[in-house]
């Protein structure tokens, strides 16, 4: 192992170059067999993830519509309507709290629902990058990890190597920059700690106080409604004095530092944001708006439970109708459900992959017949990786809507059968 160091002003770096003897047919082999294990659980799990996938996406718009259906609006959210307790109900207005939230160590306050202290520690960060040495002096430069054997050059791993004469040679460079960061980052774990030394702790910690009690109009927000109140803006330090002597405020930062132009590591710099804004101000503007749809319990909007087991509690920031709520709902149950289907697929397509990754092993040592079988088992595991997903979602769907599970399982013949009509084709070829 060798490496070389260098420096500059603003970035520090050195590379190291590792070698290994090549593995053996029995080493590759005994690596391809644990690969299998792993791609049998992720197999499994797609079908896990894909099935209660469907579950979740049915109830969810069996939820909906039997919310848009019952949803009631009140004539007025400055009066609790008897009428409507226990019911569904559709609540718009401006946020308003009981207090105002502080940060008493920066002089902030703020009325608001929500406000965030972020903390941000100058710190060393270390990048790695490895490149493959071709031959002495030389550096061969491909995006993916090229390995050279028998006078051919194939892309396979992520990274470099270079097999030579049964060594394989693995150059990486290691460059180590200053950056603003949020969490610590552990020195301890870089290749060389020796001048690039973090703290291990934060002298100020991050934090989001929140207020206890939050209304529109008469009506009290539940905890989980609270929660949704996401919608954070930074706040501008302005017209704030430095609180303390050794605090300086450079722009929306307060500054833990001697001179914040040039920081050096282990300075803390913090910026705060806010969700909610209660009341107008004059310099933060008018008080945030949101459309509720909850459940009426007195003067409370908690979860509405409904048939299907699930429940209902929205909020949206801004002035909706019922039906609008509804329909942007209905659009994020569609989008996570047809993300969390790719992702299903994506599983059980490495999985397949992984699990039929022996075959590729087997034939390695002859070059023209192995990348032909790569490209079959990618294909094989494209056909039926799409097939048995189709029928997983079908599987989803047979006792809610049965003509769609038929029709989604004839679809999940279609890759099969196209499969097998290109087979005579090739073999004319």
């Amino acid at each position: 192992m060798a490496a070389n160091y260098s420096s500059t002003s603003n970035r520090r770096e050195h590379v190291k170059t590792t070698t290994k003897p090549q593995p053996g047919f029995l080493e590759r082999l005994s690596e391809t067999s644990g690969g299998m294990f792993v791609g049998l659980m992720t197999f499994l799990l797609s079908f896990y993830l894909i099935f209660t996938n469907e579950g979740r996406a049915l109830k969810t718009a069996t939820s909906l519509a039997e919310g848009l259906s019952l949803v009631v609006s009140p004539d007025s959210i400055h009066s609790v309507a008897p009428e409507n307790e226990g019911r569904l109900v559709h609540i718009i207005g401006a946020l308003r709290t009981s207090k105002l939230l502080s940060d008493p160590n920066y002089g902030v306050h703020l009325p608001a629902v929500k406000l965030r202290r972020h903390v941000e520690m100058y710190q060393w960060v270390e990048t790695e990058e490895s490149r493959a040495e071709v031959a002495p002096g030389s550096i061969l430069s491909v995006p993916t990890q090229a390995v050279i054997r028998r006078g051919s050059l194939r892309a396979e791993r992520p990274g470099l190597e270079y097999t030579e004469d049964g060594q394989v040679k693995t150059e990486t460079r290691y460059s180590y920059n200053t950056e603003w960061r949020s969490e610590i980052v552990n020195s301890r774990n870089f290749d060389r700690e020796i001048g690039h030394k973090n703290p291990s702790a934060m002298a100020v910690e991050s934090f989001t106080a929140t207020a206890p009690f939050v209304q529109i109009g008469r009506f009290f927000l539940s905890a989980g409604l609270i929660d949704k109140v996401d919608n954070f803006k930074p706040l501008s330090l302005a017209k704030l004095d430095d609180p303390h002597v050794d605090i300086i405020r450079r722009g929306d930062y307060f500054y833990h530092s001697e001179n914040p132009k040039y920081p050096e590591v282990g300075d803390v710099r913090v910026s705060f944001s806010y969700a909610g804004l209660s009341g107008d101000d004059p310099d933060l503007g008018p008080a945030h708006v949101v459309t509720v749809i909850a459940r009426q319990r007195g003067d409370q909007l908690v979860p509405y439970s409904t048939k299907s087991g699930d429940t209902l509690l929205l909020l949206h920031h801004g002035d909706f109708s019922a039906e609008e709520v509804f329909h942007r709902e209905r659009k994020s149950n569609s989008l996570k459900t047809w993300g969390l289907r790719a992702a299903g697929w994506l599983a059980m397509f490495m999985g397949l992959n992984l699990m039929t990754r022996i075959v590729y092993t087997l034939v390695d040592w002859f070059p023209i017949f192995r990348d032909l079988v790569d490209i079959g088992l990618k294909a094989f595991a494209f056909c039926v990786a799409t097939s048995l997903t189709l029928l997983t979602v079908a599987a989803g769907w047979l006792f809610y809507r049965p003509l769609c599970a038929l029709f989604i399982s004839c679809l999940a013949l279609v890759p099969i059968i196209i499969a097998r009509t290109r087979v005579p084709a090739k073999k004319l070829e």
